[in-house]
């Protein structure tokens, strides 16, 4: 097809949104991009672009023509890196998204292991925390994702799941008193832990030994980010969920401290999750590297409990 790499060209601009940022993750010159593109517009007789100075969007017709058109480049893509997969050498970027203080705190050392088994491929990380899956594929191949996902129709491979146990500040519980059991958090305010914007958890569920308890209450605050949360927990804000890694340093300079220490709240999974099932083997590698990092390493060095079936993916 005349147009195959001009409408290539274009998938990748209007993911990025930019042309400079797709010349980098492509290493072609800008320019390049340019000429490539123009072509099909003019081609099409229709605008797929609007640009300015600091960005690039999509008109409608460039909406209709990306949705369409991805699908075709991700199947010659797959096709074409399942083809270098086996002589083992996958390559090209790898672009994932992630909660900057998961990926910060949990995957810096994947990521740096990764990159020594496969030297060929090139890392383009976007570390803001997503507004989830259905909107992050438009700039990514891979997204990690914490929490239960609100969409049951996404294309996710459970990774492992995050312990978390419940901290206050010494000054919040000698102004609040101390709770004994779950169910006295109904006098008291906690922070919730939002991993997306569709997903604020109402009810925390409670675990101490075989006892069960579910504490269902909005909380005072909703934040999508650790490092904001631990800082007002830190702050005497309310009582909310960390896991023991993230609130270390924290419980040593005694700004935090465990509550109800018998009792550790529902496990945070840690899903990847991906636009199609039919993935470039870079990605399909990098996901399978992940639950073998999160069985072998995770366990032992940061608390992640590996998934009860690592075969299973939701649909």
């Amino acid at each position: 097809m005349k147009h195959l790499q001009g409408i290539q060209l274009f998938v990748e601009v209007a993911k990025a949104q930019s042309f400079s940022r797709a010349a980098d993750i492509l290493g072609v010159p800008k320019s390049t991009l340019s000429r490539q593109v123009a072509p099909l517009e003019q081609t099409l007789g229709l605008q797929l672009l609007t640009r300015t100075t600091r960005r690039v969007d999509l008109t409608d017709a460039g909406k209709l023509y990306l949705e369409r058109c991805e699908r075709i480049v991700q199947a010659a893509q797959a096709a074409h890196e399942e083809l270098q997969s086996l002589v083992d050498t996958p390559s090209g970027p790898l672009r994932v998204n992630m909660p900057a203080d998961f990926a910060t705190d949990f995957l810096a050392d994947a990521f740096a292991e990764f990159a020594t088994r496969y030297p060929a491929i090139s890392f383009h990380l976007d570390m803001a925390a997503p507004e989830h899956a259905e909107h992050v594929f438009h700039s990514g191949d891979v997204s990690i994702e914490l929490g239960d996902l609100p969409n049951s129709t996404q294309i996710a491979r459970l990774l492992g799941s995050i312990p978390a146990y419940l901290y206050a500040s010494p000054e919040y519980l000698a102004r609040r008193g101390e709770p004994q059991h779950p169910r006295d958090l109904l006098d008291h305010d906690y922070i919730q832990f939002r991993s997306s914007s569709h997903n604020t958890q109402q009810a925390w569920p409670f675990a101490n030994g075989t006892e069960r308890y579910v504490v269902e209450t909005p909380g005072r605050f909703s934040v999508n980010s650790i490092a904001m949360l631990r800082r007002l927990i830190a702050l005497g804000v309310g009582i909310g969920a960390l896991t023991e890694r993230g609130s270390s340093t924290d419980i040593q300079n005694g700004r935090l401290v465990r509550v109800l220490p018998d009792w550790h709240a529902g496990p945070l999974p840690v899903y990847a999750v991906t636009a199609t099932r039919l993935l470039p083997a870079k990605t399909r590698i990098f996901i399978e590297f992940l639950v073998d990092y999160m069985t072998r390493d995770c366990t032992a060095k940061v608390g992640i409990k590996p998934c009860q079936n690592l075969s299973s993916s939701r649909k």
